[in-house]
């Protein structure tokens, strides 16, 4: 299989040049824009995962992945992820549909419980159902894949009975499964004929290896076709290692204690920042550093795409534009050429 490579963000809530929040509308402009960018430089993939709070701009990324079909030619388009817990997943299938059409064939599809909880009371789920409603939700989004009259019934919704759903796509909708780290994830992607993204955030990419190994002995022993598994972290690149650091620690630090507020973090310091950069899934530094770690989580993982979740909490627009060109037209070609890839 070939080697993909993509970008994706949750629309994070940027700062102006005064250091004031940007709207969540010019955010969502910008996100249009540095689509355009990935486009533009060759990336592969371009991806948005959704969110339910004021830090992320990001809650139809359905919507947004449309708009950037309309003004892009060649990337592929996916959400990252779609919380399908919360979410229909009728609605969903014929929404991807729909971009597919927009895009004619670049839409694909990111499923996921969501390692956030905003969107379930907000669209009047019960947290306690929250295992229940993603089995439910999946397997009925499973059967979309593959039959165009579908029979479900569960306990979440009305029966479904030989229900056709329309707009039916021109070609299959390539469906990925967002893993975070459970052998029950990874099995239930690899049985339902859909690909493998891990969500590798932290500690060392490496330790993901067994998920990726049990991912293909479950597709041997069904006696079926690879698929290709994909691998997400965070990062961002600079002309040197010292200024990407410095651009990207301040942002990243005020995202992490965002989200630790809720979670239990202790403080992010600038020592466990470095840490993470030198021994962990921060993937920070110049075009040249960043190729060679990138090239090494893809040996150690046997993947065949890698994303980068290029935006950090307030780090600016146009910082951000400059890292994904980076990404693009340095990091990219020195990856392939130290895999030995052409293309």
């Amino acid at each position: 299989m070939s080697l993909e490579f993509g970008i994706d963000t949750f629309g994070d809530v940027t700062w102006d040049a005064q250091g004031r929040d940007l709207s969540h509308g010019q955010v969502i402009r910008n996100v249009i824009e540095e689509a355009k960018l990935a486009d533009a430089v060759g990336l592969d993939i371009f991806g948005l995962g959704e969110h339910h709070r004021d830090d992320f701009a990001v809650s139809a990324p359905d919507t947004i992945l449309a708009a950037i079909a309309a003004v892009t030619s060649k990337i592929k388009l996916t959400s990252a992820v779609t919380v399908l817990s919360s979410d229909d997943p009728i609605r969903v299938f014929q929404r991807f549909s729909t971009i597919q059409a927009i895009s004619n064939g670049r839409a694909e599809v990111t499923l996921g419980r969501g390692s956030f909880t905003e969107s379930f009371p907000l669209f009047g789920f019960d947290l306690s159902d929250y295992e229940m409603l993603f089995e439910e939700k999946f397997e009925i989004f499973s059967k979309l894949t593959s039959e165009e009259k579908i029979s479900w019934s569960g306990r979440h919704r009305t029966p479904l009975k030989s229900q056709a759903v329309y707009p039916r796509p021109e070609k299959p909708i390539p469906v990925w499964v967002g893993v975070g780290g459970t052998p029950e994830s990874v099995v239930r992607a690899a049985t339902n004929n859909m690909s493998m993204s891990l969500a590798i955030i932290g500690g060392p990419p490496a330790r993901f290896a067994p998920y990726a190994g049990l991912y293909r002995e479950v597709r041997e022993k069904m006696d079926a076709a690879p698929l290709p598994i994909g691998c997400h972290s965070p990062g961002h690149i600079a002309a040197t290692d010292q200024e990407a650091r410095d651009r990207f620690f301040d942002g990243y630090r005020v995202m992490h204690q965002r989200i630790g507020r809720t979670r239990g973090w202790p403080p992010l310091t600038r020592d466990a920042f470095e840490h993470e950069v030198e021994n962990g899934a921060l993937y920070v530094g110049s075009p040249d550093t960043v190729a060679r770690k990138i090239a090494a989580t893809v040996k150690a993982l046997d993947v065949q795409r890698f994303d980068l979740k290029y935006s950090a909490g307030p780090v600016s627009h146009e910082v951000l534009m400059d890292s994904i060109r980076l990404y693009g037209e340095e990091v990219v070609p020195q990856v392939r050429a130290i895999l030995g890839l052409t293309t």
